[in-house]
């Protein structure tokens, strides 16, 4: 694996530090009275994946960064499962960009897992 000078530099980072974004301009228009509910949440769980790729990057060796990498996936699943709920309650209709972003920051997560792991 190719040393890291920064988590800055991991495009895994960039890409979930853009999807956090799109989750704030999404959550902006969900009813005031899930403020404290699905907004906060996928919120959040949308800041883990980011947070967790950096705290990953900054921990010392490769089973540091894997661990972490596993949260943020965990938090990726998380939001994945709240937008869906929030689908369901109709407070979203068309999750297709979303869910392609989801898929792609996990398919970027999961090979930097394997990448280090091997």
């Amino acid at each position: 694996m190719k040393t890291i000078k920064s988590h800055k530099d991991l495009k895994v980072w960039q890409e979930s530090m853009d999807f956090v974004v799109k989750i704030y301009a999404l959550t902006e228009h969900f009813p005031s009275n899930e403020a404290f509910g699905l907004t906060a949440q996928l919120r959040r769980a949308s800041i883990s994946i980011p947070s967790n790729i950096a705290e990953g990057a900054g921990r010392k060796g490769a089973k540091e960064l894997s661990r972490f990498l596993f949260i943020a996936l965990g938090s990726l699943s998380e939001v994945e499962t709240q937008l869906e709920i929030s689908q369901r309650l109709g407070y979203v209709n068309d999750l297709d960009d979303i869910n392609t972003t989801i898929y792609f920051i996990r398919n970027m997560i999961s090979k930097l897992i394997k990448s280090i792991n091997n």
